[in-house]
């Protein structure tokens, strides 16, 4: 029954194609409802959940410290060969801040007392305090806290800079920048360059931030309306500046959206071309294309309808999954059809009809018998390949799972029964018209593609143990090459690139737009102190709080950096970290009560108290409440539970490399005062779960491997008593794998959670070649006398469509390679790489494999 098990199938499918093709579609119709009544609406790659640690010390600063939440927009003002500290670039800024206030869809997200700030404001300001005081003298009595006059509008500012000279602006300058001056209560250092000497009047580059909150949505959600600002400002910079760039989420954003909308206007029309033109090749024949293409589209439609009906959100990673059922539809169409030509023609054999021509119905059930049970087994071990990702704690990694698997579950529906029963009415149809349609399989008949095909059986019968020694030592080359992968991940990695010349030279609307921001956020990290997302990690400090030691602990923390690290470093070579003991010294500087407290309890003449630590930072907190409660956490009855460190990191560093630093400086804090610190924040949650997910992605790929073991074993026991196919089966794959990750390392092409799932279609294609190839030889062998006929008819008919399938697929993957998107980039470079060494192995080394396997056997 095992061994008649697919002719009955092939039996039911030709005596009932036509009510088949009408329950199909029906089904297809049902199904296909689900893109119009479900919901699918657009999400988000996401954060993993994971417990651990740091996420528990992040969410303790969240509920016992006041974070800020503010969107932060940076603007950059450039003049590589001249001067921004120039009287008119700074009336330039101060008008561009006037233009940002008085658009109302921008001024609704700015923060309502400083919501802009920068060089700019603090020279005005300077300039306007001069004046009142020049005017009034030194009693104004308008004047507020610390004897200066109320803060100047935007309008004062700019008559205040307008009314001088070049000169006397000059002079400002001078008296602004001038380390030891008093003529601003702001430091002026954090808007210039970090390699801006202290004292000089020109500069380079400056930067003015722009401070947002967004009310539209929950803190969870996405401050859309912010992020539509950030991209109206830097309209109103480029009108105004002709070097100048805004930088922030909404910007890369923004140019993200547009990467993949410019990518698929370019990539679509190249890769429908490849597709029709390989396929034409494959086929040579209009109908069998068009059947083909009839078959991709139920299934596309069914992948809407699946993804509606179950309700998952459409993201950026999403996007694979069409490419892989398409490339997989391909192949498994190209199987049915070829199959079904050589039983038309004979070149199957004739052993159920004295003429070696059969009719359509007989040549049907005769092709999709032998190869159903193929298709049955490459949907089985590719659909687990791709739901093994289900594992990940990664929201989008579990719907990328999940919709891959149902959609390999359409494809097998619509291929193994739809397809070849439409596939015979048509041929029933043009029959009773007269048209004689006996078209051979590629590959099998005479010419270059069956040379070369039967070339490497003959190669693979003659020397297999030559065939399979460097098939190995390529390998062990690749494994070796792998162990040098890159496995951090980088959010920089995700910018778009700017496009290449010849993309540049397209006619409209091909033509890209020109995409900066991967270079715009190299030059922020370069020569600024990043602000907003991802430029903050944290360090929770817990136990004795109120030990001496921990001031002097976190009063110098350059000593657990680098300055070739990932913390941030400011002009005097210090790291860039806020802790208990920097505000101590900042609001002792401006307080003499604080300074004096201080003084009483220092007993080496450090700056810093030495005994009644709580007494001081009370009287902190009355001082200066807003700044003290950023470092300490004060509980009701009045003791102090905790304290905190917030830490300036570079935003373009890999995560796990910015947790390394963040941690190595929590550690030396640990070493020298009697507390508990953890790393944490932003940059070290993204590296934990980052990580995590890495490990449980591995860690799927390993059992994936062992339920496609375990699977395939039980198939060949069951269907030939020769479970040793199984290994022979996997053996190809696992060389195509480490051809694939020396490849990936030669290109330096990270391994981290991005890639190993795009890596885990190697497996997939690679089983679904192995499994076709090895059951055509199994079915030839029983037929054939000969060891060599048998292995020839076997890589020559089925070698053949995995030719057509690894060349249409690899076309349409591999297009992607040019997209501007990084993702969609490395995504098509990756698997067409994994298609080509999937069949390359598959037609070179499990024949070879066979080979040997054979004459032990026998």
């Amino acid at each position: 029954m095992k061994r008649n098990l697919p002719s009955r199938y092939a039996d039911a499918l030709i005596s009932r194609s036509k009510l088949i093709i009408v329950l199909l579609l029906v089904l297809t119709a049902i199904i296909g409802a689900g893109a119009v009544v479900g919901t699918s609406a657009d999400g988000e790659i996401g954060r993993a959940g994971i417990d651990s640690e740091e996420q528990a010390a992040l969410e303790e600063i969240e509920s016992t410290y006041e974070t800020d939440d503010s969107v932060v927009t940076q603007i950059v003002i450039k003049d590589a060969d001249g001067d921004v500290l120039t009287r008119e670039s700074l009336l330039q800024s101060l008008r561009l801040q006037q233009e940002i206030r008085e658009n109302e869809s921008i001024n609704t997200t700015l923060q309502a007392e400083s919501g802009l700030l920068g060089l700019e404001n603090i020279v005005a300001t300077t300039a306007y305090v001069e004046t009142r005081t020049a005017e009034n003298g030194t009693h104004d009595t308008t004047a507020s806290r610390n004897g200066r006059p109320p803060a100047p509008t935007l309008d004062q500012q700019i008559e205040a800079l307008k009314t001088r000279s070049d000169e006397e602006v000059d002079a400002l300058l001078a008296r602004v920048l001038d380390p030891a001056s008093t003529a601003s209560d702001r430091d002026p250092t954090p808007f210039l360059p970090s390699d801006y000497e202290p004292g000089e009047t020109s500069a380079d580059a400056r930067l003015t931030l722009v401070f947002q909150s967004d009310e539209s949505g929950g803190a969870s959600e996405t401050p859309q309306e912010a992020y539509d600002a950030q991209v109206a400002i830097a309209s109103l910079v480029d009108e105004r500046f002709d070097d100048a760039f805004v930088f922030g989420q909404g910007i890369i954003d923004e140019a993200s959206s547009q990467a993949i909308g410019d990518s698929f206007l370019i990539i679509t029309p190249v890769a429908l071309v490849l597709l029709l033109i390989v396929l034409s090749i494959a086929y040579r024949d209009i109908v069998d294309v068009l059947i083909s293409l009839f078959g991709i589209g139920v299934v596309m439609v069914w992948l809407q309808g699946i993804q509606g009906w179950l309700g998952i959100p459409s993201s950026s990673i999403l996007i694979a999954v069409p490419f892989l059922l398409i490339g997989l539809s391909i192949d498994y169409s190209l199987h049915v059809v070829m199959r079904y030509r050589e039983a038309r023609t004979g070149d199957l054999g004739a052993d159920t009809e004295s003429d070696s021509r059969r009719s359509p119905p007989t040549a049907m059930r005769a092709g999709i018998a032998g190869v159903v049970v193929a298709l049955a087994a490459a949907a089985f071990t590719t659909g687990i390949g791709f739901f093994s990702n289900y594992v990940s704690p990664l929201g989008s990694i579990q719907d990328f799972a999940l919709l891959s698997a149902a959609g390999i579950i359409a494809m097998f529906v619509v291929f193994a029964a739809l397809v070849p029963a439409v596939k015979l009415e048509v041929e029933r149809l043009l029959s009773r018209l007269g048209r004689d349609r006996q078209k051979s399989a590629f590959g099998v008949s005479s010419g270059p593609i069956r040379r070369v095909l039967s070339g490497t059986a003959t190669l693979s019968q003659r020397i297999p143990i030559a065939v399979l020694v460097v098939s190995l030592l390529i390998a062990s080359v690749g494994a070796y090459g792998a162990t040098g992968l890159d496995t951090e991940f980088n959010q920089a990695d995700f910018l778009p690139e700017d496009a290449p010349g010849w993309m540049e030279s397209l006619p409209e609307p091909f033509a890209p737009a020109e995409y900066d921001v991967r270079e715009n956020l190299e030059y922020l990290s370069d020569n600024f102190r990043q602000r907003g997302q991802g430029s903050e990690a944290q360090i929770l400090i817990r136990e004795n709080v109120t030990t001496p030691a921990l001031l002097t602990a976190t009063d110098d923390t350059s000593q657990y950096t680098s300055r070739n690290g990932t913390i941030a470093m400011q002009s005097d070579g210090t790291a860039t970290i806020e802790t208990p003991a920097t505000v101590l010294r900042s609001v002792a500087a401006e307080n003499e009560t604080v300074a004096a407290a201080i003084d009483a309890r220092d007993v080496d003449g450090d700056g810093l108290p030495d005994e009644d630590i709580a007494q001081v930072y009370d009287l902190v907190y009355d001082v200066a409440p807003d700044r003290a409660s950023t470092v300490l956490y004060q509980t009701e009855n009045g003791s102090y539970a905790t304290a905190r460190l917030t830490v300036g990191v570079e935003t373009d560093a890999a995560a796990q490399s910015i947790a390394s630093d963040v941690r190595q400086v929590a550690t030396g804090i640990e070493a020298n005062a009697p507390v508990t610190a953890v790393a944490t924040g932003g940059p070290v949650i993204t590296a934990v779960a980052q990580s995590a997910l890495f490990e449980t992605l591995v860690e799927g790929f390993a059992v994936t491997l062992g339920v496609i073991l375990t699977f395939l074993l039980g198939l060949y026991w069951w269907r030939y008593r020769a479970p040793g196919l199984a290994v022979v089966v996997l053996i190809p794959v696992l060389l195509a794998l480490a051809w694939l990750l020396g490849t990936m390392a030669l290109l330096d092409i990270p391994f981290n959670s991005e890639t190993v799932v795009i890596t885990s279609l190697a497996i997939g294609l690679g089983v679904d070649y192995s499994i076709h190839l090895c059951e055509r030889f199994v079915d030839e062998r029983e037929r054939r006398e000969s060891l060599d006929e048998s292995l020839v008819a076997a890589v020559t008919g089925t070698g053949g469509a995995l030719l057509g399938s690894a060349a249409t697929t690899a076309a349409g993957f591999g297009v992607l390679a040019l997209a501007l998107s990084p993702p969609l980039h490395r995504f098509g470079l990756v698997t067409g790489l994994s298609i080509i060494f999937a069949f390359v192995s598959c037609v070179t080394v499990l024949p070879s494999l066979l080979v040997v396997r054979e004459r032990y056997v026998r």
